[in-house]
């Protein structure tokens, strides 16, 4: 079909409007959710000066980092977005946390640490909100967000919002046999008759926590680093007034293969 000449410029306009209407709208969904003021109360003691990432987690970086991935926070319903956002944080702040067990203190903690504390597989130790380790982590994060971070793996610690992007990244992508975060939280996930007999079913925040260590944390009863991350994440819902959904620890899970 040749489209008429004098439609082609209003097209053209109608589209990139549509395009960036689209981008604003991603935006708007995380920001609406997570304003300055909810990002600082989650992460109360961020900028603490007992805490060696003090003043590298800028709520700019995050926000500019979720602008390259619309669909994070931006699933679903209002609950569902919610949800999702808790999570990232309760699994992200517990990566990161500086905080002391038991203290009344101790979920106001995370987002302390940019930098592994006992450094495994260097130079591709844990890094930035997710902790991203080991070399194929960088390499696939790398080539997804169009930098060298197997030449430079230190951007992840030096630049705060690669250091988001690499957790957004991970979060979203699914990695076989495991599925993405984002898609168990948001509903987007159909475990399988393998899941199920593993217990990976329903789908919550406990499959999350086995994708991200499930070899070393699930299976095997309650311990308190599965503690720490629900902790967590009951304090960010409770913050954003959001249900925790079911399944939400990993302790009778078996790791995915």
């Amino acid at each position: 079909m040749k489209m008429a000449r004098s439609s082609f410029p209003a097209v053209v306009c109608a589209l990139l409007l549509a395009a960036l209407a689209g981008g604003a709208a991603a935006q708007q969904g995380v920001g609406s959710i997570i304003t300055r003021s909810v990002f600082d109360n989650m992460l109360k003691q961020r900028n603490n000066a007992a805490c060696p990432a003090k003043g590298f987690y800028t709520y700019e970086a995050f926000i500019a980092a979720a602008r390259a991935f619309p669909s994070f926070g931006n699933t679903g319903d209002l609950a569902t977005r919610k949800r999702e956002l808790a999570a990232f944080f309760g699994q992200t702040s517990h990566e990161t946390t500086g905080g002391t067990r038991g203290a009344a203190d101790q979920f106001q903690w995370g987002y302390c640490f940019k930098e592994e504390q006992s450094k495994t597989d260097p130079p591709f130790y844990g890094r930035g909100p997710i902790q991203l380790t080991h070399r194929y982590n960088y390499e696939a994060a790398g080539k997804a967000l169009g930098k060298n971070l197997v030449g430079n793996p230190n951007l992840v610690s030096t630049d705060p919002v690669v250091a988001f992007k690499t957790a957004i990244w991970f979060w979203m992508t699914a990695q076989a046999p495991k599925p993405s975060s984002h898609a168990v939280i948001t509903g987007r996930w159909t475990p399988t008759a393998a899941d199920r007999a593993a217990g990976r079913s329903p789908a919550g925040y406990g499959v999350i926590t086995n994708i991200i260590n499930g070899g070393v944390e699930c299976g095997m009863g309650p311990n308190d680093s599965g503690a720490s991350r629900i902790g967590f994440y009951k304090r960010y819902c409770d913050m954003l007034r959001v249900g925790y959904g079911s399944n939400i620890d990993c302790y009778r899970q078996r790791k995915f293969g």
